[in-house]
């Protein structure tokens, strides 16, 4: 066996070759473009690497142009979390030196003795792999639009109250709203605000595609927008209009953006021959059912076992034992994304599935706090998912809470 490790560069790449007595066969510096990619194969090539039998890559990422070019064909391609190959560097060398050329000969050497501990990157389909790109995408874009949501309400706490009670208390996702966004541009001052008219009201409203209820909304925000407050120094609330209109321009961008990805993923996901049986889960929509998708993959050898894909989502606990000493926690290293969209799948299915329902109930009645009530119903269904993804079949609710169908009739 001939074993690679590469030492991937923003410019660069070391490559290393070692055989199964750890002899160092080649080593090489690799440019990051075509040019170098087929350098790399070459190298490769001369070294006995073919379609049937090829060579091995150990590298310290999962993405990029460099690791799509090595996941051609039949090659396996382990990527080794950059903090293990750090404690492998140690085995070979107390002094702690380092180069690109010896991380690489690390990362050879770690196929060549451990390649059992480390699994290869998931064989997915090239569909799963671009709904995970656009559903990653749409969740990185909520989590940025939430984050500048919180800032502009920082900011108008401190200058502008009227606009959080006019808009924020007003609406679900408050100043998300393009009613609200739209307002806030027109008038980014309270003093600007309290001057806006029944007329400008109802056109900002409008323009946000509203349709009902028009009239009675714009004379119930005039009026609170002409309610006393107290306000900043002229001078201090002008200049603090002015941030929050850069503010409003970066969440009109993240909303836009959100908005965008999430119609991406309505038109990918359901062409996927797993979506069916997803989105016959209680609480999996197209948007999380997708998030789903693209952490757990479609290669069906992934996961030898429920158990596996449990704790890969960090729904199952971790036993620590150490002499006379045991605790059963949370997991905390997991896959941070999956677990969030577990979160969001439990509290959906809650309302959705009466045996759900009844499960977290009785989690809630043995002691357990809200959220290991959910993490529990979490572990439960995507042990349920993993299942039916297997046995090719759609979520059966008698068969999937048969105890606790009963109790929630």
């Amino acid at each position: 066996m001939i074993y690679c490790g590469i030492d991937w560069g923003e410019k660069t790449h070391a490559v290393a070759l070692v055989d199964d007595d750890g002899q160092l066969l080649a080593k090489r510096q690799v440019t990051d473009d075509a040019a170098g990619y087929q350098i790399l194969i070459d190298l490769l090539a001369e070294h006995g690497d073919t379609e049937a039998e090829p060579i091995p890559v150990a590298i310290e990422t999962s993405r990029g142009l460099l690791v799509a070019a090595m996941r051609t064909g039949m090659r396996q391609v382990y990527a080794v979390n950059p903090m293990a190959a750090a404690r492998y560097r140690d085995r070979h060398a107390v002094t702690r030196k380092k180069s690109d050329p010896g991380d690489a000969l690390v990362l050879a050497n770690i196929l060549r003795t451990d390649r059992h501990a480390h699994r290869p990157l998931p064989a997915d389909s090239e569909l799963a792999r671009a709904i995970a790109v656009l559903a990653r995408a749409q969740q990185d874009a909520v989590w940025n639009r939430q984050q500048l949501s919180n800032q502009l309400r920082s900011l108008l706490r401190e200058y502008y109250p009227a606009a959080l009670a006019a808009y924020l208390e007003r609406w679900q996702n408050g100043l998300c709203r393009p009613e609200a966004r739209i307002l806030l541009e027109l008038a980014p001052t309270p003093a600007k605000a309290s001057r806006l008219s029944l007329a400008q009201i109802r056109s900002a409203l409008k323009r946000a595609g509203r349709q009902r209820r028009i009239d009675t909304e714009a004379e119930s925000i005039r009026e609170v927008l002409r309610s006393d407050y107290a306000h900043q120094p002229v001078l201090i609330e002008e200049a603090m209009g002015k941030q929050m209109l850069a503010l409003l321009q970066q969440l009109d961008a993240a909303c836009t953006a959100a908005d965008q990805l999430a119609e991406a993923v309505d038109e990918a996901f359901p062409h996927h021959p797993d979506a069916e049986i997803i989105l016959s889960f209680p609480g999996l929509g197209t948007q999380l059912g997708a998030r789903v998708l693209a952490e757990i993959g479609d290669d069906k050898n992934r996961f030898s076992t429920a158990r596996g894909l449990k704790a890969y989502a960090g729904a199952s606990p971790v036993t620590r034992a150490s002499g006379k000493k045991s605790s059963i926690t949370r997991r905390w290293v997991k896959n941070d994304r999956l677990n969030h969209a577990g979160y969001l799948w439990a509290f959906a299915a809650l309302t959705a599935s009466p045996g759900a329902k009844a499960h977290y109930k009785r989690r809630r009645e043995a002691g357990d706090w809200h959220a290991a009530a959910q993490r529990n119903l979490f572990n439960k269904m995507i042990g349920q998912l993993y299942h039916c993804l297997t046995k090719h079949i759609l979520f059966d609710e008698s068969q999937a809470f048969p105890a606790e169908l009963p109790a929630a009739a």
